[in-house]
């Protein structure tokens, strides 16, 4: 028999280590043909200048790649549920395990999410207070205790062993509207020779020729019998029949002293009688109708109307228009004029008298109307409601979006006034645990509820617990995990943060650090977690407590890729890479990788020189003089805020500097940002607590540089936001074939409908394609080929490049090309400064980060022209700099100031504090050991400051 030769299976000749996640040519975004070994369960640092690739390696290779394999081994019908990633552009990837993201950019935007809900400290709170908390009764405030029929027996003869003598009644009905014929039924049902009316001891046949008045409500109780100390024979009999007849409940009229007691199966106030239902989890849920405030949903906030708002002009007589949303919303002022001048003649006022100039009631009832009142306007009648109650009824009523946040320019922010912000129904808030409502808890800061709820339970033989018994063995597990989460917040350097803080008022940098103690409590392994410079937003006292966790979690079996700036983080990683050597084009490559000293000693890579000290950012040798004028917030007491009083030398660079949660942000975005653009711009929000702002004619504008977005949609971009596009397409329509085809500037924007955008893609570039359980396929549109305009627009050339390559062109190549038109070069120069020679012209906004776009805004602000009375307010500008934009930044800044501004900037980083002409420090700690300004001065002064934090860094 022939043997059949079998043949050996092929065999891979490269062997992937399972110690490394390999990638092997890369080619996502910026970077060129990248490949690098990344070593597994090791705390992997990626820096680099500001576009250079850094998260293109860790974000868009690294997670997008991890995420989506796991994704696609999912069920089709779990993956809907996903938001899928696009497979990035890269050869290889070996060695992935599940990755998951920590970034800046994904903070919720969602009012009901808090720092509780989010790390689940709050799922762990409602257990616990459904489980031992004391409910108390909403109307008189007494304690409710559902009891067991032992426990009432024993409540009685307390009650006896004080020497008092007692009756018992067992209740038929209380407080409720009732028929002669229904007494007479229920006596009739019920042997007992006495009764008690309405407080009044009747005998039997006295109540069934007692006539009841049927227009009142009436309590009617049997009695079960008279009972003193020494003579409590038959108590227990007399307790459960009253039980039986009193469903449940059964009084308890102490006869010495004329008082009643009432005792209950079910949950019953002893004192007034009311009845409260079984707690749930759920009641103390402010996202569940069975929780939430029905006033405010549990938002603890409502939408109202504002007066002053609806009327700002009120030099206007109602005539011309005074009334704004009548001019801008309803589309019909002239009705509402008419029916007003009915109204007006008929309470004796007139449409004709300046708004200012009205009584106190006719300008309430243009605000508020007349009722149900109705006039004759023409052939009609009609009742007139007055402008608030109106728009309000429309709020509630529209289906259309445009016409709701019409209406919300008119109305402002208010505490739920049924609520007071605390977003629970009475029921719930009336629950404590040692003396503390939910409310109250949620308000204390991670550090406070440590603390609190360790005195929960007994911490050892000596020291017993608040709680004790079965309430102890019930609440131990649930207080022990909350306790456990809180640390992890703590050990991110969030302590001064209250359980209950919006995490829509989070900082990225705060946001992230909650994810990052939420993955803490998890305890998973294996994992490849991705961060987005976790350090951002944290005060050089706090690094350490951030690299601890980051080492932890390494420690737990995890990889840790860390996109990062910061030098303590770098000195404590595994592994650096530094990618480079410049940013966007200019960048993409691996510049060097290894240890921190590996690094030092590379002389390509640019991270390596300055945390050698080859290359440092230099502190200026002169500070500037100023103007001798100044800036003051005088008695500010918002959140945390100890009365403070701020002064600010204006015609310098100051920085205010302290540790996270001292009130830096309070004082200087919630208080004085807000209340100079109130000031100069009418903005609608109110500044926090304050007592005055004083010199504010020493200054002609405020500007707030944040890192908000430049744009929610890829229509916008920096050409856009800085006004440089409108100057170049009014250069095409310059040029001489342009003139003669009649193009008006139209025709080179790709967002106008029916100009020279291309309309099978909608001046997109790109068309999407819907893959239902699969990430969604986006493809070159087939007739632009990606340049978004339409063939008659790309014909016009201006110095042979068509507006779509202009828009591909990056500033440091604009500037070239555009050398010789100043309006132009001069913004390109502007950006090129900020550091931004990288970037494309067209590059959507969605693809900037948060330090772009505020470099963006701030190339923006400098091309115009200055006054030199402006002061600039900027938060953390250098979050996501390396060290080299940093330099570059300050150099922007310090042209600011030499103009004669102000810059105002929060920032922790230590070379702009050195750089700064005078520092004011916050401390001395967070949340409630901050608020004070515990030094000010220059630089030097602060280093020489005993009581200052930020000082010690300094040196």
């Amino acid at each position: 028999m022939k043997k059949t030769k079998v043949a050996a299976p092929k065999v891979s000749s490269q062997v992937h280590s399972a110690d490394v996640i390999s990638i092997k040519g890369s080619r996502v975004h910026n970077l060129k043909d990248v490949s690098i070994d990344i070593p597994k369960n090791s705390l992997v640092v990626v820096t680099g200048l500001s576009g250079s690739g850094k998260s293109s390696i860790a974000f868009d290779t690294v997670y997008a790649e991890g995420q989506r394999r796991y994704a696609e081994s999912l069920s089709a019908y779990a993956r809907q549920f996903l938001e899928m990633q696009d497979k990035p552009d890269v050869d290889e990837i070996h060695g992935l395990s599940p990755t998951i993201a920590i970034d800046q950019k994904s903070n919720t935007k969602n009012p009901r999410s808090t720092v509780g809900t989010t790390t689940e400290i709050y799922d762990h709170l409602r257990l616990l207070f459904a489980r031992v908390g004391l409910p108390h009764c909403t109307l008189c405030g007494s304690e409710i205790r559902q009891l067991k029929v032992g426990q009432i027996i024993e409540g009685i003869r307390s009650i006896l062993r004080r020497g008092d003598r007692i009756r018992v009644l067992a209740p038929l009905f209380r407080n409720e509207y009732v028929k002669n014929e229904a007494v007479h039924n229920m006596i009739g049902q019920i042997p007992s020779d006495m009764y008690r009316v309405d407080g009044n001891y009747v005998r039997r046949n006295d109540l069934q020729s007692m006539p009841i008045d049927e227009t009142y409500p009436h309590t009617l109780e049997v009695f079960m019998g008279e009972l003193e100390k020494g003579k409590d024979a038959g108590l227990v009999d007399i307790v459960e029949k009253g039980l039986d007849w009193g469903n449940g409940m059964i009084v308890v009229h102490i006869v010495n002293s004329d008082t009643n007691t009432i005792f209950s199966t079910d949950l019953l106030c002893g004192s007034c009688g009311t009845r409260s239902t079984a707690l749930e989890p759920r009641s103390f849920s402010f996202n569940s109708p069975h929780g939430a405030c029905p006033r405010c949903t549990g938002l603890g906030i409502t939408m109202e109307v504002d007066a002053d708002l609806v009327i700002p002009n009120k030099k206007l007589t109602l005539a011309e228009g005074a009334v704004e949303p009548w001019v801008r919303i309803t589309g019909n002022q002239t009705w509402h004029l008419k029916l007003l001048a009915e109204v007006a003649k008929a309470h004796k006022f007139s449409v004709d008298t300046p708004v200012k100039d009205l009584s106190r009631k006719a300008y309430d009832i243009v605000l508020y109307g007349t009722g149900d009142q109705e006039y004759e306007v023409g052939k009609k009648t009609a009742m007139y409601e007055g402008v608030i109650p109106s728009l309000e009824k429309r709020h509630q009523e529209t289906n259309s979006d445009y016409i709701r946040k019409e209406i919300e320019n008119y109305m402002h922010e208010s505490v739920c006034p049924s609520c007071q912000g605390k977003r629970l129904k009475p029921e719930a808030l009336a629950v404590t645990v040692d003396d503390l409502g939910v409310a109250d808890v949620v308000q204390l800061s991670v550090d406070e509820a440590v603390d609190w709820f360790s005195s929960l339970l007994a911490s050892d033989k000596k020291k017993e617990g608040v709680l004790s018994g079965d309430n102890e063995k019930i609440a131990k597990p649930v207080v022990k995990e909350i306790v456990e989460r809180l640390s992890k917040i703590s050990s991110v350097g969030l302590d001064y943060l209250t359980i209950n803080r919006s995490m829509t008022t989070l900082s990225g940098g705060e946001a992230q650090r909650i994810r990052l103690a939420s993955q803490l409590s998890t305890g998973l392994t294996g994992v490849i977690y991705v961060l987005d410079e976790p350090s951002v937003g944290m005060h050089p006292q706090d690094i350490g407590k951030l690299i601890e966790t980051l080492t932890l979690l390494r420690n737990l079996g995890n990889t840790v890729i860390v996109v990062e700036h910061d030098a303590e983080i770098m000195a404590a990683a595994d592994f650096v890479i530094d990618v480079g050597p410049g940013a966007g084009v200019y960048g993409g490559e691996i510049i060097a990788s290894g240890t921190l000293e590996e690094l030092k000693k590379d002389k390509n890579s640019t991270t390596g020189q300055y945390l050698s000290g080859k290359m440092e950012i230099e502190v200026p040798k002169k500070l500037h003089k100023g103007s001798g004028k100044h800036l003051e917030v005088v008695g500010a007491t918002q959140h945390n805020l100890d009365n403070v009083d701020l002064k600010i030398p204006l015609g310098k660079f100051v920085a205010v500097s302290g540790v996270s949660g001292s009130g830096k942000s309070t004082l200087v975005l919630d208080i004085l940002g807000t209340f100079l653009s109130k000031h100069f711009y009418r903005a609608k929000k109110e500044p926090g607590e304050h007592k005055n702002v004083k010199g504010l004619k020493h200054i002609d504008k405020v500007i707030s540089i944040d890192q908000s977005p430049i744009g929610r949609t890829p229509r916008s971009n920096p050409a856009t936001y800085t006004g440089l596009f409108t100057i170049i397409r009014d250069l095409f329509t310059e040029v001489p074939e342009a003139k003669a085809r009649g193009y008006d500037a139209g025709k080179f924007s790709f967002n106008v409908r029916g100009g020279g955008r291309c309309e099978a893609c909608a001046g997109e570039g790109y068309v999407r394609i819907p893959m239902q359980f699969l990430t969604d396929v986006f493809v070159e549109c087939d007739e632009c080929h990606g340049k978004r305009y339409n063939r008659e627009a790309l014909e016009i050339h201006y110095r042979d490049k068509d507006i779509s390559d202009v828009l591909k062109m990056t500033v440091e190549e604009a500037k070239l090309f555009f050398s010789d038109v100043h309006n132009v070069s001069d913004k390109l120069k502007i950006l090129s400064d900020v550091g931004l020679g990288y970037v494309q012209l067209g590059q959507p906004a969605t693809t900037l980060s948060g330090g772009e776009a505020q470099r963006v805004k701030l190339a923006t602000e400098l091309s115009r022209r200055s006054t030199g009375k402006t002061l600039y307010i900027l938060d953390e500008p250098t979050t996501g700099l390396h060290f080299d934009d940093i330099k570059k930044l300050l150099g922007v800044l310090m042209m600011l100031v030499e103009k004669g501004n102000t810059v105002l900037v929060i920032e922790h980083n230590v070379d702009v504090i050195k750089s700064a002409d005078w520092v004011i420090d916050m401390g001395p700690g967070g949340g409630k050991y901050g608020g004070r300004i515990v030094a000010e001065g220059t630089p030097k002064e602060l280093k020489k400051a005993k009581a200052s934090v930020t000082g010690k860094f300094l040196k």
